[in-house]
């Protein structure tokens, strides 16, 4: 007969596949760090020579790491997604933008359009306050806020869509963004009403996946990104006109 003994889990093994299950999941995030081993060990009733094992193992894997003095952190898992050089030439070219947000439409619709049909009720609960969130930031707010508000909302719906290749992907992108590597988002502020119309966007998105419409809530964030695309555009455009008329007047003043 082809079956065999059952063995007892050890408990560290236990302890690798849950800190694994989180990480896989995306509830503990990149750079988090965890807590002491006191009270990590009390948290998962093991004992704390079983934890430091399965810290140990985790460790040699590349997924947590420690930090002399401060404790262990989930690893900087995301950094691997694109290299230095790639990273310099999206920052440099502006094709590269564009790009990136036909991606972003692409991917972000479908997770949208996933969200609306799977996401539990606490997903859409998450979504619903990320946008209050966006809603409540003073209008006279750092451009710096309302980006991370911005990526945190879209990250929500990412998450929601319960995909843990695409959560861990689009995680590793809107760092990109955080970073400032495609764009500035307070490029597009300088442009009169746009935050309303971005905001009123968001708005739809939320109100789409609240009611549970797939085709609504994809064909929302299509609009928005279809919508940033055709702004940071004319912001581009307007840079441009700006650099020769200050060239026109400086040209002028001389002569």
């Amino acid at each position: 007969m082809p079956f065999q003994p059952v063995q007892p889990e050890k408990l560290s093994r236990a302890v690798v596949r849950q800190i694994e299950q989180l990480v896989l999941r995306g509830i503990l995030r990149p750079g988090e760090r965890l807590p002491s081993e006191r009270e990590l060990a009390e948290r998962l009733n093991v004992s704390r020579p079983s934890l430091r094992e399965a810290i140990g193992e985790l460790q040699e894997r590349g997924l947590l790491a420690s930090r002399a003095g401060s404790g262990v952190y989930v690893a900087d898992v995301l950094g691997s997604a694109f290299s230095e050089a790639l990273i310099e030439l999206f920052s440099s070219h502006e094709e590269a933008v564009f790009d990136y947000l036909s991606f972003r439409r692409d991917l972000e619709g479908i997770a949208a359009e996933r969200a609306a049909r799977l996401a539990s009720a606490t997903d859409l609960k998450v979504i619903s306050q990320a946008y209050e969130r966006m809603a409540r930031a003073d209008r006279r707010g750092d451009p710096t806020r309302d980006a991370e508000l911005d990526a945190a909302f879209h990250m929500s719906i990412i998450e929601a869509s319960n995909n843990v290749v695409m959560l861990h992907m689009m995680r590793s992108i809107f760092d990109l963004l955080r970073q400032g590597v495609f764009y500035n988002r307070a490029r597009i502020f300088q442009q009169h009403g746009t935050r309303e119309e971005l905001l009123d966007q968001h708005k739809h998105i939320n109100d789409a996946l609240q009611a549970r419409d797939p085709a609504g809530a994809r064909g929302a964030v299509e609009a928005h990104l279809d919508f940033v695309k055709s702004a940071l555009a004319d912001q581009i455009k307007s840079d441009k006109n700006e650099d020769i008329a200050r060239l026109r007047f400086e040209h002028e003043r001389e002569a």
